[in-house]
C-alpha cells in the first residue's frame, strides 16, 4: 500500500521500466496486471479480446453507474452488446453526427468569445471545457433547455469526475471501508440524488413530447436529441438478466437507470476527454512555434485568410491531422484503461486468474522507445511517413481510444470536435504566451484522474488574424 502514489500513468510507466511490459501488483487484497508495451496490448486487446473484455469497476464507479447499468462499466455479454449497438447505431452514427448543429454553433460562439478577449490573457482550459460541455449537453438534451439548467448539470458532472478519480482504500482492503468511506458515501449519495432529480425530469419531459407527436416527418426525426433516442427503448420494468445473444435491438428495452448511466457515459466521455486534448494540442503548438507556423501556413494555403474553416476543408488539412495525432500519442484522453479477466488465461507464459484487473497504460505505450523514434518529442511529421500509425485500434503502438470490443464508440465525433476546434483557434487567431513567457518555459505537468488535464492551465493572449469579419 506504500506504492499507492505510484498508481498513475507516469508512476506505472516508471515501474514498467524496471519490471517490464507485463507487471503484477498486489495492492492489499486486489491483484492488478499492468500492460505497458504494444506487444502485450495486442495480445490482450486482439489475441484474447473476449477473455479481457470485462471491465473492472471500483466502489465509486459501481455506485455512480447505477450498479453497472451503463455501457462503460457493464461486463461483456448480451446486455453490453445491445448497449453498444444503441451507441453505435443510434447515438454516434454518421447520420446523427451530421445533424448535430450544436458542434458548429458552439464553435462559432467560442470563436466570438475569444475574439472579444483580443489582447487580453485567456485561459484556454476554460474555453475548451465550456465548448465541449455545451456541445454534449445540447446533443444529449436538446437546444431548448431552460436557462440555468446547463450550469446545474455542469456542477453535477464536475463532482462525478472528481469522485471517479478519488482514491478509495476500500477497493483494496474492503474491511477498512467503515473507517474511510463515510464522507465519500455522503458525496456519492448527494451527487447521484442530484442527477436523479435532473435526468428524471428531462426523461419525463421527453416522454410528454413524444406522446404529443402522433407522427414525425424526416426533418423532425433528424432533430431528435439523444434522450429522444433513448426513451424510445424505455420500459420501466426492463430486466436484463435473461437477455440472449439472438435478441434483436428492436425488442431490447432500457430502464431509467440504464438511460441515466448512458447519459453519464456520454457526458463524461464527451467533455473532459476532448477538452483536455484541445488544451494539450494548443500547449504543444505554443511550446513548438515552428510547428504552429506550419499548421497556420497550411490553413492559409487551403482555406485562405478571407473566410473561416468549413467542414469540407478538414480532409485537406493533412498537417493539422498529424499535429492532433501527435497530441493524442503524447496525451491520450484516458491514460489508463481498465479491463478484467472473464476466466483464467495464460498471457506471455503467465497464469492470469479470473477477475484480476488488467490495466492498459496507453500513455506509456504511446511513448514506448521500441515503437517510436524520439518518443518524448513532439514531431507531427512522423505521421507523414509511409506506414505511419493510426489511432483507430489496429496499431497497438497508438491506442488513445482503446481497441477491440471496448474501444470508444464516440471516437469519430470526438476527433471531429477536436479537429474543428483546433483548426478554428489556430486559423482565426495568432497567439502569444502571457507575461512574456517563452515556449520552453511552459509547465507540461498534468493532473492524474479519469483524464489528465494540464496541472497549470494554459494562459495565452489572442489576436484576430483573418482579413474577414467574424
Amino acid at each position: 500500500m506504500s506504492m499507492v502514489a505510484q498508481l498513475t500513468h507516469r508512476g506505472l510507466a516508471q515501474l514498467a521500466k524496471q519490471y517490464g511490459g507485463l507487471m503484477h501488483l498486489r495492492m492489499g487484497l486486489h491483484d492488478m496486471v499492468v500492460v505497458s508495451t504494444p506487444d502485450m496490448a495486442r495480445e490482450v486487446l486482439q489475441g484474447q479480446d473476449s477473455v479481457f473484455a470485462n471491465r473492472s469497476s471500483s466502489f465509486v464507479a459501481t455506485y455512480l453507474s447505477y450498479n453497472r447499468a451503463d455501457m462503460s462499466f457493464a461486463n461483456y455479454g448480451p446486455f453490453w452488446r445491445q448497449m453498444r449497438k444503441i451507441c453505435v447505431m443510434k447515438l454516434f452514427s454518421r447520420k446523427r453526427v451530421e445533424t448535430w448543429d450544436s458542434v458548429g454553433d458552439e464553435i462559432n460562439k467560442m470563436v466570438q468569445a475569444v475574439a472579444t478577449k483580443t489582447g487580453s490573457p485567456t485561459d484556454l482550459s476554460k474555453v475548451a471545457s465550456s465548448l465541449t460541455s455545451h456541445i454534449t449537453y445540447k446533443a444529449a438534451f436538446g437546444t431548448n433547455s431552460r436557462e440555468g439548467e446547463e450550469g446545474q448539470f455542469e456542477t453535477i458532472l464536475q463532482e462525478f469526475s472528481k469522485l471517479f478519480a478519488e482514491f478509495n482504500v476500500a477497493d483494496f482492503i474492503p474491511w477498512l471501508s467503515w473507517i474511510y468511506t463515510k464522507d465519500l458515501k455522503r458525496r456519492l449519495v448527494n451527487v447521484r440524488g442530484a442527477l436523479d432529480v435532473f435526468i428524471d425530469k428531462l426523461i419525463d419531459e421527453h416522454l410528454a413530447k413524444k406522446s404529443n407527436k402522433n407522427s414525425k416527418d424526416e426533418n423532425e426525426a433528424a432533430a431528435t436529441d439523444m434522450v429522444d433516442e433513448l426513451v424510445s427503448f424505455l420500459d420501466e420494468g426492463a430486466d436484463h438478466e435473461n437477455i440472449k445473444s439472438t435478441d434483436s435491438l428492436s425488442t431490447f428495452k432500457l430502464n431509467r437507470d440504464n438511460i441515466k448511466g448512458l447519459i453519464m457515459d456520454i457526458m463524461i466521455g464527451g467533455t473532459e476527454t476532448v477538452a483536455s486534448v484541445i488544451e494539450w494540442a494548443m500547449t504543444e503548438l505554443m511550446k513548438n512555434p515552428e510547428e504552429l507556423k506550419k499548421v497556420q501556413e497550411e490553413l492559409s494555403n487551403v482555406v485562405g485568410l478571407c473566410r473561416r474553416v468549413q467542414d469540407s476543408d478538414l480532409e485537406n488539412l493533412t498537417y493539422l491531422k498529424c499535429t492532433l495525432k501527435e497530441t493524442l500519442r503524447l496525451h491520450p484522453p484516458i491514460p489508463l484503461v481498465f479491463h478484467e479477466t472473464a476466466k483464467d488465461t495464460m498471457l506471455a507464459g503467465y497464469l492470469i486468474p479470473a477477475r484480476w484487473s488488467v490495466v492498459i497504460n496507453t500513455w506509456a505505450i504511446g511513448r514506448d522507445k521500441t515503437a517510436w523514434d524520439e518518443p518524448n518529442a513532439f514531431k507531427p511529421s512522423r505521421f507523414l511517413e509511409p506506414g505511419a500509425k493510426d489511432f483507430k485500434g489496429n496499431d497497438f503502438e497508438f491506442i488513445p481510444f482503446g481497441s477491440g470490443r471496448r474501444s470508444c464508440p464516440g471516437m469519430q465525433l470526438g476527433f471531429y470536435v477536436l479537429e474543428k476546434c483546433v483548426a478554428e483557434l489556430v486559423h482565426c487567431f495568432t497567439w502569444e504566451l502571457h507575461g512574456g513567457m517563452k515556449g520552453s518555459e511552459i509547465d507540461m505537468s498534468d493532473n492524474f484522474g479519469l483524464t489528465t488535464p494540464k496541472a497549470i492551465p494554459l494562459v495565452v493572449v489572442p489576436s484576430y488574424r483573418l482579413e474577414c469579419a467574424l
